[in-house]
């Protein structure tokens, strides 16, 4: 069942103040993570939520990837959904993970045309 628009708001402070906690803490335990951004289609929720982690380089990416980090965001993914009271989202799912490099050179840099793919 779509959120109400009241619904929406609410859901999204809350997801955006829970998921900068997540941030922080993987900025200082993940060597290359920069930032993470979420999209979701509130018609469609939960199923349309996507959580994008996004390292500097894509050697950097691998090397969280190879390293077990990648579950580590999954992890804090599931605290930060958790905290602000989401349920039934596989986090598996919906997390992914990019890079600033892929961006610029298959989309010169702009992460709202990147996102909306």
């Amino acid at each position: 069942m779509p959120l109400t628009p009241r619904e929406s708001t609410r859901f999204e402070r809350r997801l955006v103040a829970t998921l900068t906690d997540a941030c922080e803490t993987a900025k200082a335990e993940i060597p290359g993570f920069v930032w993470l951004t979420h999209t979701v289609d509130y018609a469609a929720f939960p199923g349309s939520l996507r959580v994008i982690w996004v390292f500097d380089t894509r050697a950097n990416k691998d090397q969280a990837v190879a390293s077990g980090a990648d579950q580590r965001m999954r992890e804090l993914t599931a605290a930060a959904l958790d905290q602000a009271d989401v349920a039934h989202v596989q986090v598996d799912r919906c997390v992914r993970l990019d890079t600033e490099e892929d961006c610029q050179r298959q989309h010169g840099g702009d992460w709202r045309v990147r996102l909306q793919r």
